[in-house]
C-alpha cells in the first residue's frame, strides 16, 4: 500500500530547490566547460601524473597517520570520562572550521624550523618538516583527521556498551575487547570516516602550500597542479579539477549517506525477523535431520565439559549497595526488588565495573577484589544477551576460552559440547540475527557456561521471550544450574522464576538487603509490599494496635493474631480470602469497606477486581467469572469487599 503523498509548502520548497541549484550550478560548470576531446591528453600530461602520484602517496601517509592517531583518540573521547574532554573535542573539530591556510601558518610556528617543536627534531632526528613531502603529509593528516575522529566517535557512541562489558567478563583483557569486539562492530563508522578522510587529504591545499610550499614532485599536489593550470592553462586545471571533483563524488556515492557510521547490532532476542531471516533461521544447518531448538536436549548428547571446581561466594558490597552476601557452591539466588532497588549495581558492582558500589569479593579461596574485570572469572549474561553480531554461534560460545588463551581447536570443541547439551548445536554456525529469541539466549547461556565462571550473573534472562519459550528456557537452565560448581545470581521480575530457579530469594530496598530466604519462606512471610505484590498478594504496611493493624494510608485491619503494640508490620492478604458483594455482607468478616471496581482483568481461568476504597488501600479479589457476571460487575460498579480475621497474615518488620 503506498503511503499519500503531502506535498511540501511552497516557503520552504523554494528556498530548498534554491540551495540545491545553488549548489549543483559550479559542477554543472566544470561538466560544461570540460575539453572532452583533450581530457585524455591533460590528465596524462607529465606535470598531472607526478602530481597525481604524489597526491596519493601524501593522502594515504595521512590516511595511516590519522587511522594510527584518530581511533585511540576517538575511543577516548567516547568511552573515558575526563576534565576537558569538552576542550579535547573543540580542539578536534578546529582544523574544520579554521581557513586552511591560518592552519597553515600554525603548522610553520609550531613544527617549523624556527617554530616551537622544529628545532628539536632537525637537532636530534634530522628531520625536517616544511618544504619537504613529509611535511605536506603533516598539513594533510591535520586538516583530515577530524573525519576521521567525528565519524568513529559517533559509531562508538551508538555502540550499547553492554557488549564490550560482556566479552570482559569472559575474560577477555581491554585490548583483546577492542581488537574483537569494538572495532568490528563499529566497522562503518571506521570505513566511513577513513573515506572522508582520505578524500579530504586527496583534496587539500591551504595548510599544504603554506606550510610545506609547491615544490614540483616533492609537495606539488595534484590541488597545487590546478591551482597553477588555472594561471597557463585553464583547459587542463578544468580537465584536473574533474578528475578530482569525480574522487569526491564516488566516495560520497559509496558511503550512500553514512557519515558517522552505524554499530553492528543484534536483532533483539524475540524481535521480529524479516521474511529472509525466517527463511535462513528455517533452513536445515546440515545434511542431518535438524532438532527442534525450543525442546529440551535429548538424551545422549555429549556431557557438559566442567573443570571439576567448586566456589563458595563471599562478597561485601558498599556504596549504593550496604549488604553482605555468603553462598554455598552451587547456590542459586533470586534477586528481585522494585526498579531502582540497585539490583543491576549489585551484579556490576561484582563485575567490577561501576563506581556507585564496590565489592570486597571471595570466589573459593581466591580474594578477587583487585583484580580488573576480566581476570575476576564473573560472567555475565545480560537481558538481551549480547552475542556479538559479527560472530556465529560457535565462535560466540568459544570467545571466553579463547580469550583464557585455550588452543582454537579445543576452544571449538568445547564450545560445541555446550551448545549440543543447550540444544542448539545444528546453529553452530548462524549469527545472533538468525536466531530466534529462545536461541539466542541459549547460545548466551553456553557462551557463559563455557568460559568456566566462579560466579555467574543472569540480569533477567528471560525477560526479552515469550511464555512459551521462557517455560522451555527456563527448565533449560535449571538443569544446567544444578551442574554448575560456582554461584549463580538472577536478577528478575517474575515470581515464577523466583521460586523455580533459585535456592534462595534475595529482596533488595534501596540498595540494602531486606530479606535473604529460600522461595517458600518468601512466598508465605514477604517483608515487602513490593514482593507480595509480585507475588499476587495484597499487603498493607502499618503499626500493630491492640487488635489489629493501624494502616499506613489511612485506616484499620482487624486480625486474628494481633503483633505487639506499636510493632512495624505487613499485613499480607491473599487475592482470594476477599469476598465480593453488592451489598454490605452480614455475618463473621470483621474487616468490612465500601468501593467501586476500577479494574478488571484476566489471570488463567479466574479474574482479577482491582477495588478501590477511601477506607483502606486498593484491594485485590480474585473471583470465578461466573461470580463476576452474578455479581454483574464492570469498571465503575459500587462494591463491598470483606476479609476475615482469620485470612490476614501479620508479618513484622
Amino acid at each position: 500500500m503506498s503511503r499519500p503523498r503531502t506535498r511540501p509548502p511552497v516557503t520552504l520548497a523554494l528556498p530548498a530547490l534554491l540551495a540545491v541549484a545553488f549548489l549543483l550550478l559550479p559542477l554543472i560548470g566544470i561538466l560544461s566547460r570540460t575539453q572532452w576531446s583533450e581530457l585524455g591528453a591533460h590528465l596524462t600530461s607529465p606535470g598531472v601524473v607526478e602530481a597525481l602520484r604524489l597526491s596519493l602517496f601524501v593522502s594515504l601517509w595521512a590516511l595511516g597517520l590519522s587511522l594510527l592517531l584518530g581511533v585511540p583518540l576517538a575511543w577516548l573521547l567516547a568511552r573515558v570520562p575526563f576534565k576537558g574532554k569538552a576542550f579535547v573535542r573543540s580542539l578536534v573539530l578546529l582544523p574544520m572550521v579554521l581557513p586552511p591556510t591560518v592552519g597553515g601558518v600554525a603548522l610553520l610556528l609550531g613544527f617549523g624550523r624556527r617554530g616551537l617543536l622544529g628545532p628539536w627534531l632537525e637537532g636530534t632526528f634530522g628531520i625536517t618538516l616544511p618544504f619537504h613531502t613529509s611535511g605536506a603529509v603533516v598539513a594533510a593528516t591535520f586538516v583530515a583527521m577530524p573525519f576521521l575522529v567525528i565519524s568513529l566517535e559517533g559509531a562508538l557512541g551508538g555502540l550499547k556498551q553492554s557488549y564490550e562489558e560482556t566479552a570482559a567478563s569472559l575474560g577477555a583483557s581491554p585490548v583483546r575487547v577492542f581488537f574483537t569486539v569494538t572495532l568490528p562492530m563499529v566497522a562503518p563508522g571506521l570505513v566511513a570516516g577513513a573515506a572522508l578522510t582520505w578524500a579530504r587529504a586527496l583534496g587539500e591545499f591551504g595548510a599544504t602550500i603554506t606550510f610545506a610550499g609547491n615544490l614540483p614532485g616533492t609537495t606539488q599536489t595534484l590541488p597545487l597542479q590546478v591551482y597553477l593550470l588555472l594561471q597557463d592553462a585553464p583547459e587542463a586545471a578544468t580537465s584536473v579539477s574533474l578528475l578530482l571533483l569525480v574522487i569526491a563524488m564516488a566516495v560520497l556515492i559509496a558511503l550512500r549517506g553514512r557519515w558517522t557510521g552505524t554499530p553492528v547490532t543484534a536483532r533483539p532476542a524475540g524481535a521480529p525477523r524479516t521474511p529472509q531471516q525466517a527463511e535462513a533461521a528455517a533452513a536445515p544447518a546440515g545434511p542431518a535431520p535438524a532438532p527442534d531448538p525450543e525442546l529440551d536436549p535429548a538424551p545422549g548428547l555429549p556431557a557438559a565439559p566442567r573443570d571439576g571446581g567448586h566456589w563458595p561466594l563471599h562478597a561485601e558490597v558498599t556504596g549504593f549497595n550496604e549488604l553482605t552476601l555468603d553462598a554455598d557452591p552451587g547456590t542459586t539466588i533470586a534477586v528481585v526488588g522494585e526498579n531502582g532497588a540497585g539490583k543491576t549495581t549489585l551484579l556490576r558492582a561484582l563485575l567490577g565495573l561501576t563506581p556507585r558500589a564496590h565489592a570486597e569479593l571471595r570466589l573459593g579461596d581466591t580474594d578477587v577484589t583487585a583484580l580488573p574485570p576480566h581476570e575476576r572469572q564473573v560472567a555475565c549474561v545480560p537481558q538481551d544477551g549480547a552475542l556479538f553480531p559479527h560472530l556465529t554461534a560457535l565462535a560466540n560460545t568459544a570467545y571466553g576460552l579463547r580469550a583464557r588463551r585455550v588452543p582454537r581447536a579445543a576452544a571449538r570443541r568445547e564450545a560445541q559440547l555446550w551448545l549440543d547439551r543447550l540444544g542448539v548445536g545444528h546453529l553452530a554456525s548462524r549469527k545472533p540475527a538468525q536466531l530466534s529469541g529462545g536461541q539466542a539466549q541459549r547460545v548466551a547461556l553456553a557462551r557463559a557456561l563455557a568460559a568456566r565462571p566462579r560466579l555467574l550473573l543472569l540480569d533477567e534472562p528471560l525477560a526479552a521471550l515469550d511464555q512459551t519459550t521462557r517455560a522451555r528456557v527456563r527448565h533449560t537452565l535449571r538443569t544446567h544450574l544444578a551442574g554448575f560448581g560456582g554461584v549463580c545470581l538472577i536478577v528478575t521480575h517474575d515470581p515464577v522464576e523466583a521460586v523455580s530457579l533459585a535456592d534462595r530469594v534475595l529482596v533488595l530496598a534501596d540498595g540494602r538487603t531486606l530479606q535473604d530466604a529460600p522461595p517458600s519462606e518468601v512466598t508465605r512471610h514477604p517483608r515487602s509490599p513490593w514482593v507480595a505484590r509480585m507475588r499476587g498478594r495484597n499487603a498493607w504496611p502499618g503499626t500493630a494496635s491492640a487488635d489489629g493493624l493501624v494502616l499506613a494510608g489511612g485506616g484499620r485491619l482487624v486480625v486474628a493474631d494481633a503483633l505487639p503494640e506499636g510493632a512495624r508490620a505487613l499485613a499480607i492478604i491473599g487475592p482470594e480470602a476477599v469476598s465480593v458483594h453488592r451489598e454490605r455482607p452480614a455475618g463473621s468478616p470483621r474487616n468490612v469497606w465500601q468501593g467501586s471496581v476500577r479494574e478488571i482483568t484476566a489471570v488463567g481461568s479466574r479474574l482479577r477486581v482491582l477495588v478501590a476504597s477511601g477506607e483502606a488501600p486498593d484491594l485485590v479479589a480474585e473471583i470465578t467469572p461466573e461470580a463476576a457476571a452474578e455479581l454483574g460487575l464492570v469498571d465503575g460498579s459500587k462494591v463491598w469487599t470483606s476479609v476475615k480475621a482469620t485470612e490476614v497474615t501479620l508479618v513484622r518488620l
